[in-house]
């Protein structure tokens, strides 16, 4: 617990001096450090199932994807990317891995980079946000990391003082609803105290009170995602995504919440912003 509250700490003073002082584009390039090293990961753990992605291409394709937007758009097209993706890949496997796992490696290959890069560059999308404060990006995508990975705080908490009833007994057994609720609570709150922070930065519509009801449905499906990644460690058998933070475990430990609060987030924010 001690590793994971210094590993804790370090990781938000990270998180706060870059985007302090190397603004929008030093929180890109962080997110596809993130995005690369998640992806990473990810193509460890299915190869440990038998299967061989090609990671390096995944890993290259991910990284451009996340930090494209910042330098193409409004030229920027996601289907065009998508598409590329899945051209390449199928080019190199004609000619290569074996005939009974090449349908896998298609398979896995492509899902990693739609599920981790993909979801994530959303992170992107909202750090672009420039409107009504040139940082309003910035301080909205804060709002998302600060929600999501304080749900899990939260729900810990909540969960070691008064967890009774399991969560997912079949998935993660020791996650319980008290924990979940308690989690829910958490983030709304956190939510709240980011949005009154940075209020003369964030549209007058992101009041506290939105930002606290907003932070509910984002944190549920952040405990969700966090529940995906415990499916994907199951099968591969493994109880940590890798070795990077000590008392976290891997990167894919640290985003897990992310990858699918990230475009709910970003759909809430355009849609409050319209």
């Amino acid at each position: 617990m001690f590793k994971r509250i210094l590993s804790t700490l370090a990781l938000w003073t990270i998180v706060l001096v870059c985007l302090r002082f190397f603004g929008v584009t030093g929180a890109v390039w962080l997110v596809g450090a993130i995005a690369v090293l998640t992806l990473r990961e990810f193509y460890a753990m299915v190869a440990r199932t038998g299967v061989a992605p090609f990671n390096v291409l995944g890993m290259i394709l991910g990284g451009a994807l996340v930090v494209s937007p910042l330098y193409l758009e409004p030229g920027f097209n996601t289907s065009a990317w998508l598409a590329t993706a899945v051209i390449l890949v199928s080019l190199r496997i004609l000619g290569e891995r074996e005939p009974h796992n090449r349908v896998e490696t298609l398979g896995w290959t492509l899902f990693g980079l739609l599920y981790v890069p993909f979801m994530l560059h959303f992170i992107v999308r909202i750090l672009m946000i420039d409107q009504p404060h040139p940082r309003t990006g910035l301080i909205l995508a804060l709002w998302l990391i600060a929600v999501s990975k304080f749900c899990d705080v939260g729900a810990l908490l909540s969960g070691l003082a008064f967890g009774r009833h399991p969560f997912a007994p079949q998935i993660s057994p020791k996650k319980t609803w008290e924990g979940f609720f308690g989690g829910l609570m958490t983030s709304a709150l956190v939510g709240a105290g980011v949005a009154w922070l940075g209020r003369d930065m964030l549209p007058e519509s992101f009041t506290p009170a939105v930002a606290a009801l907003v932070a509910i449905p984002v944190a549920a499906i952040a405990a969700v995602s966090d529940l995906v990644e415990s499916i994907i460690k199951r099968r591969a058998d493994v109880k940590d995504s890798g070795k990077t933070i000590p008392g976290i475990g891997g990167m894919f430990d640290l985003s897990d919440s992310l990858i699918l609060a990230a475009p709910m987030a970003y759909v809430t924010f355009a849609a409050l912003l319209r």
